[in-house]
This record gives C-alpha cells, structure tokens and sequence, in this order.
C-alpha cells in the first residue's frame, strides 16, 4: 500500500514539477500518456509503435527517444552501499528516487532501459557462473518480483512521462544454437511478460528480447556472427520468441538484438525477424565499428580515422537494418578512461573528426530513425549540475570530453525540437605535431561554437582555404596534403562565415619514417628499453618494443618492399620485425622473423596478420623491432626498394 500511495502522489505533483534547476533553461515537461485501464489493455493497443524505418507515437509522430537505463540489484545499486537482501521497499525507494533525482536535475530523458536483473530471479544461495548461466533461475522467484519490483518500477517510469524498454535477466551465453537452453529460457521468461495484464499491450511499454548475443551456430552448423548463415539462425532463433509473444496478443514495439554483442546487423537485411512492430537493438561501444577509442591500460588513443571510419563501420553494420526499420542503442557511453567512471574509453572529439562521442551523435542524426540511451550509471547522472567546469579542473560530469556534460545539453536540445549551438567563436584545425614523409594527411578545420560544441567545417556550408607554408608538403586539394619532404612546415587554415573570417595556423614537422635520431627512435614502446645513437644499437626490456610510432599514419604503399639490415644481432634475442596498420600496440601486426638472419626483405603487398587479416601498408602507425629483451641489436640501414 505504501507503494502505491508514493506512486498516486508522485502523479499528483507532476503537473507542478519543472525539470530544470536554478542554471538551466526549462525544457517541455513530458507529458504523461494515458495510462489505460488494466482490464482494457490486453484487449486493445493504441501505443508507440513502428511504421517502416521510424519509431512512431500514436498520433503519428516520429519519434527518436533518449534516455537512461536502470538495474535492479544491490552491485549495481552503487556496489551494494544503498540496500541488499531482497528488500523490495528498499530497491524501490532508491531507484524511483534516481528518476526523480534526475529529472530535477533537468536531464531531458524520455525512456528507461529496465534490466529485470536475475538477483530477484535467481534461487538465493545457488552458485552461478555469471549472468549468462539461467541454471539458478526460478520462475516462480520472477513472476512474485515481477509483480513486486519490475512492474511497479515500469509504472512510475512512465507516470514520470517517459517509456519503458524491458529486458530479460541476465546476458546471452558466448554461443546460442537455436533450441538451446537459452532460447527456451527467453520463451519462457517473455512467455510471462507478454501476458501480464500490467505490460502485455501497455503503449509505454517496449520489449528488448535479449541482451549480447555473441556467437551463434548457423544453419550451415559454423559458428560465428558474420555470414549469412549465422544470421539467418539469428532470425530463427529470435522469429521463435517474437511469435509466442504475438500469439499472446501481445503487440508492443520488439526490439531484435544482433549478434558480435549487439554490433552487427548486416545479415538481417536479406532475412529479417517478419511482423508488425520491429526495431533492432544495437550497442556501440569506443572501438567499434572503426571508432575512436582509448586503450584504459595505457592511455593511448585508438585514432582509427574518426567519423570517417566509424561511418564506414555503421554502414557497414547497423545502416543494413536503419534503412527499412528502427534502431534503438541501448548500451552506449564515452568517457577519458582516466575517470573510470565509464563502459566506454574515449573522448566526446569533434563532429565530422576525431573523436567518439560526436560523431557518434553526427550518424545517429543523420540516419534519422536512432533512438540511444547513455549507459552511465543513473546515480552519476542525478548528481549532475548545469555548471560548466574549468580546464585543468575537470570532473567526470562536467568535462566536456566525457559523455554527460555534452549529452546533458544534447538531450535538452532533442526535448525543445531545436539544436542552437550559438555562434561561432573561432577556429582550430586537427594536424599532427609530427607527420612522416611520404604520407598524406588531411587538414581540417574545427569550429569552436559558443556552448563548446565542435563541428569540422565542410564545403557547402563554409569555404576554406588551405595554404602550405613551405614546399616540405604539398597541397593535393580539399584539404588533403602529401609530405614530399623533411623538415618544419606549417598550414595556414581560413573559413569565411558569412561576414566573419577565422583563421588559425598549425606548425608540424616532417621527418623520415625511419630517422635514427634518438628523439624520434623510441626504445621503449612497449618496456623499457635502451639506444645508442650513435652506433644504431638498442636492447628493449623484457618482451618489449622498440621504433617508430606515427601518429598521423605512415604511407608505405610508395614501394613494393622495405628492407631492414642489421650489423648485429645477439644470439637469443627472438628478433621479428613489426608493422602495425593500426594506432594500437595491442592491435594485431604484420611479423616478420629474423631468426640467424641479418637482413628481411618485406613485400609490403603481402602483409597479413598470421595468414589471415591483410596489413594495409598505406596506413602504419607503429613499425619496429621485438625481442625477448635484455639482448642488444644493432641497425645498418632501413630503405624502400620497388
């Protein structure tokens, strides 16, 4: 009972609440939709629902929802500090108190991703092996929480103006087949939900039907989450769920996840889950999809070529089901790893540049039909302010590099149906401090907008010219320049907006991809390492890495092989030579042994990675030596020959 009155008095507030707080401009106050009668509900649906490529509301409307998501146990209540041992008043307490917590604090949200987490499910004191093991899982456990947490949870969400996205308990095993244990578990788990009286038909209230699938097997019996034959398993295995719950009568929007953890949807363009309101749910992560991301161990930023490459990925992967049906992200955050306050390693970056966060809100924009949650946890979120931090001083929530402050005003411009950014301010470009010779690199103006937002400027919306300051480059065009020589340059950028003129200018140096100087011959790329100049002698540390790193990407696709020849070579040291297309020492190289050997000869047309993945020669970020450490090598003469 005492639920139930916190719920009817939280109703009756809403028409005085304003979602904003003393430095922040009002946004719409959501506006509850009706809440049906229960005994009508199952019968009739007049809800959100999909028409084509677009997510719809019941009048018509198309809609792009943005929004939170919500667990439902202890761990992830703030590490089991708010409430622990089944305690339903407690739970509630705390996570209905986020919501208001974070609508006070003028986040203009409109949906919440509800985990049905398996603490509530689970048979207490069973051992699991995590939450893709169901062997714990009573039903009669989900349905009293269910109707105990789950549901309550979802009716104050949506008393508060926003949609619910319900999935099920726990996570996806590494490998499903169709008519495993996992899928006869989500049939029996949305058997349930699709006929409660409170959901089945409820028009605030959306289904996501599992959450990362990973591998499955295919129709042809390999396993993976590539070919067509592993999608068109996926369909079958998920076809198999969307019928019980129509059989039900249940008509809410479904949301189909994809396999490679909800990061590939390509498949299901030529054999697609078939019926009425159908979207797909996608994760996107830093690094996927050819995205900015950085390497939490080591700080390193994954540059693998901004919007350009992450636009790639998305067509490549999400853009095959975008063009004939919705797409829900309901995983997704960014933040500088350095706050380890995220999922996500990376930095919000510049629209149409570098960056994660950016240009992830450029596509998601462009495609038109992307609804996306942050994945922030919501306890973060409430405690955030409109209050702009300073440099140097940054925290996780105002930092404009990481994901709320940027999303906080983003979410806030969707809500008021208007993106105004201000005026320009100026302008910056992106360029390296240090390029190879031989490589082409592309210049791009930034424009600096007065609430920090960042957008590459391009043709047909500004003009620019491009200059370079000294014959040690040449201009190719639109911005893209080859260094043809070595040595200090420098380009000078110009954008006309309208009346006004910005110009900004950038100082770089060329050198040689394989200078022996010992300010740019690093020996401890990976280990600490040691070098002589003079004598072209180096010992890396144990297991380590010494050379060259390019930060803007080297082009060695001039000519047809590199040859590496040495004076020496110690005995034991377990030499290969390396070749990285990918700024990421993790990633995975082209290797070449020396064994006895004191020269290699490398066909830079036939880099592979053990005989699988090709190594493309014309984007090498990282070039050098590895050896067990300790032992000392000695360099002749690194050249290119046809």
């Amino acid at each position: 009972m005492k639920h139930l009155l916190r719920l009817s008095l939280a109703f009756s507030l809403m028409a005085a609440f304003v979602c904003c707080d003393d430095n922040s401009d009002p946004v719409p106050e959501p506006t509850p939709a009706p809440q049906p009668d229960t005994a009508k509900v199952e019968e009739t649906y007049n809800g959100v629902y999909v028409d084509g490529r677009y997510l719809k509301s019941p009048d018509g409307k198309i809609l792009t929802l943005h929004g939170f998501a919500q667990t439902y146990s202890p761990w992830f209540n703030e590490q089991g500090t708010r409430w622990s041992n089944y305690d339903v008043e407690a739970c509630l307490d705390y996570n209905q108190g986020l919501i208001d917590d974070i609508q006070r604090a003028g986040w203009a949200m409109d949906f919440v991703r509800l985990h049905m987490d398996p603490y509530w499910s689970n048979t207490p004191g069973v051992q699991t092996t995590g939450e893709n093991d169901i062997s714990a899982f009573d039903e009669t456990r989900f349905k009293d929480y269910l109707d105990d947490v789950f549901v309550p949870m979802a009716e104050y969400i949506t008393r508060h103006g926003m949609y619910v996205v319900m999935r099920p308990p726990g996570v996806c095993p590494h490998v499903i087949k169709v008519g495993d244990k996992y899928q006869k578990y989500l049939l029996k788990v949305w058997n349930i939900v699709s006929k409660h009286k409170k959901l089945k038909n409820n028009p605030m209230v959306m289904f996501e039907l599992a959450n990362e699938p990973v591998d499955i097997v295919g129709t042809d019996g390999s396993t993976g989450s590539w070919s067509q034959s592993q999608f068109d398993a996926c369909k079958e295995y998920f076809q198999a769920i969307v019928d019980r719950m129509r059989e039900n009568g249940c008509k809410n929007v479904l949301w189909i996840p994809g396999p490679a953890y909800q990061g590939n949807y390509a498949g299901f363009a030529k054999n697609p889950v078939e019926g009425e309101n159908i979207g797909y749910a996608v994760h996107v992560y830093p690094g996927w999809m050819g995205s900015d991301g950085e390497n939490p161990d080591h700080g390193d930023i994954e540059d693998n070529g901004g919007y350009e490459s992450f636009q790639k990925g998305w067509d490549e992967k999400v853009k095959p089901v975008a063009d004939f049906a919705p797409v829900m992200v309901t995983e997704m955050d960014w933040a500088p790893a350095k706050y380890n306050k995220s999922w996500g390693k990376a930095y919000t970056g510049v629209a149409g540049g570098s960056g994660f966060g950016a240009n992830f809100k450029l596509i998601a924009d462009k495609e038109g039909n992307v609804s996306w949650l942050l994945f922030t946890s919501p306890d973060l979120l409430a405690k955030f302010t409109d209050k702009p931090g300073t440099e140097g001083n940054y925290t996780f929530l105002n930092d404009p590099e990481a994901c709320p402050w940027p999303c906080y005003h983003w979410f806030r411009d969707y809500a008021s149906g208007v993106e105004n950014h201000g005026s320009v301010t100026g302008i910056g470009t992106k360029l390296p401090s240090v390029i190879t010779k031989g490589g082409r690199f592309k210049v791009e103006p930034i424009l600096n907008y007065e609430d920090g937002y960042r957008a590459v400027a391009t043709e047909g919306n500004f003009s620019f010219e491009l200059t370079a300051g000294d014959s040690i480059v040449s201009h190719l065009g639109n911005g893209v320049f080859a260094a043809v020589g070595c040595g200090p340059a420098s380009v000078r950028v110009t954008v006309t907006d309208g009346d006004k003129t910005y110009t900004s200018t950038a100082d770089f140096v060329v050198i040689d991809p394989f200078d022996f100087s010992a300010s740019v011959f690093d020996p401890s790329i990976w280990e600490t390492g040691t070098y002589d100049e003079k004598t072209r002698t180096f010992s890396t540390g144990q297991y380590g890495f010494a050379g060259w790193r390019y930060p803007s990407g080297a082009d060695f696709s001039g000519a047809r092989y590199l040859v590496i020849e040495l004076e020496s070579n110690e005995s034991g040291s377990g030499l290969s030579f390396r070749l990285f297309d990918k700024n990421n020492y993790w990633s995975d190289p082209a290797m070449f042994d020396f064994g006895s050997n004191l020269e290699l000869k490398i066909d830079l047309t036939a880099m592979k990675y053990k005989n699988k993945n090709a190594i493309d020669p014309a984007h090498i970020y990282i070039a050098g030596f590895w050896t067990v450490g300790g032992k000392k090598v000695t360099i002749k003469d690194i050249r290119f020959e046809d």
